[in-house]
């Protein structure tokens, strides 16, 4: 499943050595995106091995890429999923040298756009640390609202503390004019939702 907006690209990873070179060049080396993502530095295509063949299984996981330049510059995806409740969480990163340019909004609100209408979830959630503003600002602007708590701490049984949650249902996004951002590419399936059951890491 491929997602076009105006300036960007959303794709299944491939797994191959150019994608992982250019992961490793413009993000996934790059400790501040790391850290905030909540995963490792990467920095050969040997160590990214493992984690590609992990995402390319994902169907809900997708490659950012820049479409003037053709690079991969960030991910995004639906982390966690409950389909009992039909709630879907999103986490997301964009590499350093590409964040300014408004692109980790752009491909928010295409997966949001995806998520409510195409996919069939109920609800959107997400969340970040408090001292992580860049992604603050980005779920600030997007069509989400602030929210006590989500499903992923009324799961654990715990209250958030450190960490600001957001959250948009399908009712809300139907009460309000949406300009389309996402296009799908021709002749593409929506995945299963037998295929929703992987959970992943989703720590920001």
């Amino acid at each position: 499943m491929t997602i076009n907006t105006k300036k960007l690209k959303l794709q299944h990873f491939s797994g191959t050595d150019a994608e992982a070179a250019q992961m490793i060049r413009n993000w996934i080396s790059d400790p501040l995106v790391q850290k905030e993502y909540g995963e490792p530095v990467y920095t050969t295509g040997e160590e990214l091995h493992s984690l590609l063949k992990q995402y390319k299984e994902d169907p809900y996981r997708w490659a950012v890429y820049e479409k003037e330049s053709g690079e991969c510059i960030g991910q995004i995806a639906f982390c966690k999923i409950w389909d009992d409740v039909k709630t879907a969480e999103i986490e997301y990163c964009i590499g350093t040298g590409y964040q300014g340019h408004g692109y980790a909004g752009e491909a928010l609100s295409a997966i949001i756009e995806y998520g409510l209408i195409q996919a069939g979830f109920a609800k959107l959630e997400a969340y970040h640390r408090t001292e992580n503003m860049r992604s603050g600002k980005v779920l600030m602007k997007s069509s989400m609202h602030t929210t006590d708590t989500i499903e992923r701490f009324r799961q654990e049984g715990i209250r958030p503390a450190d960490e600001i949650c957001y959250c948009i249902t399908a009712d809300e996004w139907n009460l309000t004019d949406h300009e389309p951002v996402l296009q799908l590419s021709t002749g593409q399936k929506m995945p299963e939702r037998t295929q929703r059951e992987i959970t992943k890491r989703c720590i920001r």
